[in-house]
């Protein structure tokens, strides 16, 4: 260890919606003795009640005191509990497990972003609730009442990843294994070996940590490099890039015409906002009308099916159109929940916390330009 001082004390605020992590805290303290952990529970469904006093013994608790608790906190873990303003938060260092679009506006010290597939949040229990009190079914199956009569078959099909971060990565491993040819599209070239590379915390035997598996790759912030990606033989199209001004209602009628020159499936586990949600309905009633007419082969146009786990607006309205588009599957934005969910989220708290004592850079680092 060396002369040195000892690490300073330092505060890290838990603010989560289950139990206790009793074993990670334990894991912390034993590694980091310096950190003192502050834990609050809060109940999904209750993220948006600002400073309203709730019963004590709820298990939300009160939320009047936590100003002063996030005044005190040096590391936040939180997934939708966040500080009003960033003057809230002053000695604000480390920020996780939020995903990349949530961002606390510190000015010096980095912030740390987790990857996860994606947060379950309040919305989505609500769209739940509102799906079992009106009757309305939230898994919508995926055939309509006159399916075409030739499955698709998906060996050696291609299933693009349009955004290749770590759930991009792992979706290509899985479907790499079943016979499929992936390609990739990101936001900038990726043009030798080190930059294909996954810089970021990557889950032991997960994902595609060289970016091997790509069989092309395919970059661009334009219209014109979007449409020459989706232009390829595209059979299953997953949407997993973050929003952000540039990527909102990225895919509209013009992308799903594309997409429709093979009856393309659409996946979407990103935002909502990342597509055009009129112009996807359109598209996949016209291949409905188009199988009930009798179509077959090249005569059929649209999109055969879309799986949604994330929706504009959520939660859904149950008179929204949406819940009757055909050959869609609506989820109410669960891709990400598991049973390994808060280990993996503190795991990258972890990794950045020794990175840190080390003196090196931390992994996941928001991008403040970009936007994720």
């Amino acid at each position: 260890m060396g002369e040195g001082a000892d690490p300073q004390p330092e505060n890290l605020l838990a603010i989560l919606p289950f139990p206790e992590p009793v074993e990670i805290f334990e894991r912390i303290k034993k590694n980091h003795p310096q950190i003192r952990i502050t834990f609050r529970r809060l109940a999904f469904g209750t993220f948006d009640e600002g400073l309203k006093e709730i019963p004590k013994g709820d298990v939300r608790l009160s939320l009047t005191l936590w100003p002063e608790l996030f005044h005190d906190a040096d590391i936040l873990v939180t997934l939708s509990s966040l500080p009003k303003s960033p003057e809230d938060c002053p000695n604000l260092r480390i920020h996780g497990p939020q995903i990349a679009e949530c961002i606390i506006g510190a000015k010096d010290p980095p912030i740390l972003r987790c990857v996860q597939i994606a947060t379950m949040s309040a919305n989505a229990l609500v769209c739940l609730h509102a799906s079992k009190t009106t009757s309305k079914a939230i898994y919508r199956t995926p055939f309509t009442s006159n399916p075409s009569p030739t499955p698709t078959e998906t060996i050696l099909t291609h299933p693009p990843q349009l955004g290749y971060g770590s759930i991009g990565r792992q979706v290509a491993r899985v479907c790499s294994a079943m016979g499929m040819s992936v390609i990739a599209y990101t936001a900038h070239p990726r043009p030798t070996p080190a930059s294909k590379r996954d810089p970021g915390f990557i889950v032991p035997n997960t994902g595609d940590p060289d970016g091997t598996i790509p069989s092309a790759w395919y970059s661009g912030l334009d219209k014109a490099s979007l449409h020459t990606f989706l232009a390829q033989d595209i059979d299953v199209l997953l949407v997993s890039v973050p929003l952000t001004t540039s990527t909102t209602h990225l895919l509209g009628k013009a992308e799903f015409d594309i997409l429709a020159r093979r009856n393309a499936f659409v996946s979407n586990i990103s935002r909502g906002q990342i597509l055009v949600q009129e112009d996807l309905i359109a598209a996949l009633r016209v291949f409905e009308e188009g199988v009930r007419e009798g179509r077959k082969g090249g005569e059929l146009k649209g999109l055969r099916g879309a799986a949604l786990d994330v929706t504009d607006p959520e939660p859904l309205p149950v008179e929204h159109e949406l819940w009757g588009a055909p050959n869609c599957i609506v989820t109410p934005h669960v891709s990400g929940l598991g049973s390994a969910y808060a280990d993996r989220a503190f795991q990258v708290l972890e990794v950045n916390l020794d990175r840190r004592e080390r003196g090196e850079k931390m992994i996941n680092v928001v991008d403040r330009k970009q936007g994720y």
